[in-house]
């Protein structure tokens, strides 16, 4: 059984190559987009969707099929063709440079699986099969998202400069980890809990008073 090792990777600027111009290629395009990715897709015919991020500029696109030593200087390459000959070739590449591939409903050629993810501002949760059933990892990330709400992206951006303060001008180890923690009082989870977007800000408002620290917009 191979064992994964989850990791949360930072592609901002990073070349990441996409072989192929189809619906999936599309999907994977735009969640590497959204990582802030550098997206090069190599395919001698687009779907709709990516001729328009072409127009836009938004990705760097070769009209062809695949050429060996296309990933060259990518991060990392995603292959998503419906040719089982391209995306072995592809994923050889990719293994004799040491190169990151996913080959999509390929795992044997994958040296990195998508996820499934929700995605709540800074909160991202990954869901992950091993390759093995997409459709479970789609489905545990629904539930997810009816638990998560918004709500919980709020929440991040509200303590993520409180407690940047806290962990930069507090030296005691004892008084930092009492501060930290109120910011995750019962309270608090409940209102995250229950969606309040209202009473999250009021408690969090409180915490504020209490440490003397300004919140990320304002005294509170």
């Amino acid at each position: 059984m191979q064992r994964i090792y989850p990791v949360a990777l930072i592609l901002d600027g990073q070349l990441s190559v996409v072989v192929g111009g189809g619906s999936v290629a599309y999907r994977k395009v735009c969640s590497l987009l959204d990582a802030g990715a550098r997206v090069r897709v190599i395919s001698p015919v687009l779907a709709g969707e990516l001729q328009e991020m072409q127009e836009q500029n938004r990705i760097e696109v070769d009209l062809r099929p695949y050429r060996s030593g296309d990933v060259d200087g990518a991060f990392l390459v995603i292959s998503a063709t419906n040719d089982s000959t391209v995306n072995q070739e592809v994923a050889a590449d990719c293994a004799a440079r040491q190169i990151l591939i996913n080959s999509v409903d390929d795992p044997e050629h994958c040296t990195f699986y998508v996820p499934a993810v929700v995605r709540r501002g800074d909160l991202v949760i990954s869901i992950s099969t091993g390759g093995k059933s997409p459709m479970l990892a789609r489905k545990i990330r629904q539930q997810l998202e009816s638990h998560y709400g918004p709500v919980y992206g709020r929440y991040l951006e509200l303590i993520g400069e409180m407690r940047h303060n806290i962990v930069r001008s507090v030296q005691d180890a004892t008084e930092k980890e009492a501060l930290l923690e109120a910011l995750s009082t019962p309270q608090i989870l409940d209102a995250l809990e229950q969606g309040d977007s209202a009473m999250l800000e009021e408690l969090v408002a409180r915490v504020v008073r209490g440490t003397g620290f300004e919140s990320p917009h304002g005294p509170a």
